[in-house]
């Protein structure tokens, strides 16, 4: 039990978050008005949100009311010619980020009225110019794009790179439309967003004997602003984790961070109702792994400063690496091309250290994070769960949920002294990282023998041998795999172990639906059934589609070409996304495939998944037919209970919505609510069920697991992660929860009674769950 020195220790750490956090997010809003980009920040995005439909509607009414009237006049004409190529929606969008950009700027003069007008319309002639370049030369445009918009930084400079390239190649050039006809244009917009919304007004001021006009939001918008940054600094402080053990979740009280039953900044259940009670299982569950103590592993912290100090990239660890600008030339001040190159090649180096800046986001937070917490014996996680009871640890750094590389700087703090069987859970950690995952137990445990030498490489100077294991798939679980194992096997200088040994699930997606079909041939495939080796689904699925793909593809397609598809088709992965994940795929290869053979390839690996795992693919054809049915009849929400009492509900309306495809807003799609719906998206639901189903149970197998489970334990919803020396006794448990849910009850139907289904639910029934117990392959 904390002491009260502890209690108050971590008070003041949970005093430290608030303050950090309120101080990046108004530093960073700072910075965002300072760069002229308020839109991007939290007040900003929410007044675009409200404001876009309702500027859209502006012009589209004023508009249509001069056409039709008739009262187009001299100037509207004028301005008619410029936004022919631009829809009401995309003007207003670009309205409305411009003027909160230049309104909010702390850049002198910006929101004067002449400069507002002339950014207006410089933002429209832009987008219209790349509409230009993409009528007159689509390819080359696209070419263009992949390869330098990304790099540049700022609007203006991605519009004068393509420009300059564009002009190199002979498109036909953009005529200027000029400032005079730029600022039209922009007053008219202008109007159209001070008319709409009531927040910004014109405003006169005397500047010595000149009298200027500027545009400034009105008092209800400051209000609408102070209100909208109040509501984002509750949920501004940094989450880090505890010092102590978080407090319990309860039924009526706030849990995790001390000050979060005052803050109510986390809810135990994230985007449900929060006036729900649970099951008592529930709150036992998180309430007990929020009791488990991590420390930071001091040799993959020591790797990982000396990899920053020398600004290495391995794997996710991405620390900032600076490049020097060039040199100025001595006589740039009179040579001209002199002066263009070295601009040039400034630019591109500014450019790659603002790209760096940014990717290495994460790795400096993380770091952060480690100083803090790098000399402390222990520390806690807060714990929450989604709507669907999937577990998530609350801090966002230092968590066993991270990239590799986090994962890599957690050991479990309390120590378990070394067995025989720790030794081999230990080796399997080791191969497993090394990319051994596809081996069965016997080849993992004689890799590792064979590779002793390598390990001790590794395990002793692993800057020095950074070649041998930055390529590695997990490079960083794989150096502290065999940094243990050195320690703990080899030489021995260690008698206890606290490393956490992972085993991952074999697509659990299908093992979930081969359980609720009670499916023998699929649950054999992924591991549920017990075999010599372990068994491969996306392999069986390459060969049984071989046959019926295109000639050209055959000698290309296996196991890596279908996994994604296999993967995510249980979790209702549509043919769209899967020509993605399969064009992606032979990419790797250097293959390109043509439109036709990519489709013929997609039916192809589909219909292999409906020979292959029957039983998992009619009950997802079942359970889109039974909930549409469900929602035709009146229902406005699914909701079930899992096996371990969570409720799950699935409340899913339409939004109503237009879509704008903006080419100089980074080609992105913007989509804007125009009117809140009472209808239930029946297609949403029909889509979601499934996964959702599934992600439910899997939390499940979890929750009861853990529950049964007296040792140290981490989770990431189809990973459980323990001690070596733990990791066959959890290994049983993860089973025997299977087991019991699939072979003790039958689920699939009690759920039909659950939401109503009119036909009874297509089950297979040659799976006897049971012999799960006896499958060294289910978590592997």
């Amino acid at each position: 039990m904390a002491t009260p020195a502890q209690i108050e220790e971590q008070i003041q750490l949970e005093r430290d978050q608030i303050a950090q956090g309120l101080k990046r997010l108004r530093d960073n809003t700072r910075k965002l008005e300072d760069k002229e980009y308020a839109s991007a920040a939290i007040y900003g995005v929410a007044a675009i949100d409200t404001l876009l439909p309702l500027v859209c509607q502006r012009i589209e009414e004023t508009v249509e009311y001069k056409i039709k009237r008739g009262k187009t006049g001299v100037a509207f004409k004028e301005i008619m010619v410029y936004l022919k190529d631009v829809e009401p929606l995309a003007a207003a969008a670009i309205a409305c980020k411009v003027t909160v950009d230049k309104v909010f700027s702390m850049k002198e003069d910006s929101n004067r009225l002449q400069n507002v007008c002339d950014s207006l319309g410089q933002a429209v002639e832009q987008e219209c110019q790349m509409r230009h370049y993409e009528r007159e030369a689509p390819g080359l445009l696209h070419i263009l794009c992949e390869n330098y918009w990304h790099r540049s930084i700022g609007t203006q400079q991605k519009i004068t790179v393509i420009q300059t390239l564009m002009n190199r190649y002979d498109v036909k050039q953009w005529d200027a439309w000029g400032r005079a006809n730029r600022i039209k244009l922009g007053a008219w917009l202008l109007d159209c967003v001070i008319g709409a919304s009531g927040w910004f007004t014109r405003e006169v001021r005397r500047d010595g004997r000149k009298t200027n006009n500027y545009i400034v939001p009105t008092p209800e918008f400051l209000d609408i602003k102070d209100e909208v940054m109040g509501n984002a600094e509750l949920f501004s402080p940094i989450a880090w984790p505890m010092t102590i053990e978080p407090n319990d979740w309860e039924p009526h009280r706030q849990g995790g961070y001390l000050l979060n039953e005052v803050m109510r900044g986390h809810e135990m259940v994230r985007r449900a109702d929060t006036g729900r009670i649970q099951d008592e299982k529930i709150y036992k569950f998180l309430n007990k792994i929020q009791k488990v103590a991590y420390t930071l592993n001091p040799f993959i912290v020591e790797v990982s400063e000396e990899l920053e100090r020398r600004g290495y990239h391995v794997g996710k660890f991405l620390p900032i690496h600076h490049h020097e600008l060039p040199v100025k030339p001595p006589d740039i001040a009179t040579n001209e091309v002199a002066r263009k190159d070295y601009r040039r090649r400034t630019a591109e180096v500014m450019n790659k250290n603002a790209q760096e800046f940014k990717r290495s986001c994460r790795t400096r937070m993380t770091m952060e994070a480690v100083q803090r917490f790098k000399n402390r014996e222990r520390f806690f996680l807060p714990w929450s769960l989604d709507y669907r009871g999937r577990a998530y640890p609350i801090p966002a750094f230092l968590t066993p949920q991270c990239t590799d590389w986090g994962k890599s700087l957690l050991k479990f703090a309390d120590g378990a002294f070394m067995t025989p069987e720790a030794e081999g859970w230990l080796a399997f950690q080791v191969a497993t990282c090394g990319g051994q995952d596809k081996a069965s137990m016997k080849e993992r445990q004689d890799w590792v023998i064979d590779n002793l030498d390598l390990i001790e490489r590794i395990a002793t100077d692993p800057i020095g041998n950074l070649h041998d294991w930055e390529n590695i798939d997990e490079p960083f679980q794989f150096l502290a795999a065999c940094e243990e194992y050195y320690h703990c096997v080899v030489i021995c200088d260690r008698h206890y172990t606290n490393l956490c040994v992972a085993t991952d699930a074999t697509c659990s997606g299908l093992q979930v639906l081969a359980g609720l079909a009670r499916d023998a041939s699929t649950a054999r495939l992924v591991n549920v059934l017990p075999s010599e080796e372990p068994q491969d689904a996306y392999k069986v699925v390459a060969e049984t589609a071989l046959p019926y793909c295109p000639a050209s593809i055959r000698p290309y397609l296996d196991r890596k070409v279908v996994k994604r598809v296999v993967m995510t088709v249980p979790y209702n992965a549509k043919p769209y996304s899967n020509r993605g994940y399969i064009r992606d795929a032979l990419k790797l290869k250097n293959i390109e495939i043509t439109k036709d053979d990519l489709t013929a390839t997609v039916k192809a690996v589909r219909d292999a998944m409906d020979v292959v795992v029957p039983g998992p693919m009619a009950v997802m054809t079942w359970i889109e037919e039974e909930v549409a049915k469900c929602i035709k009849r009146g229902d406005k929400e699914i909701q079930w209970v899992t096996p371990s009492g969570f409720v799950v509900t699935q409340k899913l309306m339409k939004q109503l919505t237009q879509v704008c495809d903006l080419k100089i807003l980074g080609r992105c799609e913007v989509k804007i609510a125009t009117g809140d719906s009472d209808k239930v998206d029946i297609n949403h639901h029909k889509n979601a069920t499934a996964p959702n189903l599934i992600h439910s149970l899997d939390a499940s197998i979890l929750h009861l697991t853990a529950l049964e489970f007296n040792q140290p334990i981490a989770l990431i919803h189809d990973s459980v992660l323990c001690r070596a020396t733990d990791m066959s006794l959890l290994s049983t448990k993860v089973r025997e929860t299977y087991m019991h849910i699939f072979a003790d009850q039958d689920y699939l139907t009690s759920w039909a009674e659950q939401i109503g289904a009119e036909e009874q639910p297509p089950i297979i029934g040659d799976l006897e769950p049971s012999e799960v117990i006896e499958s060294t392959y289910f978590f592997c």
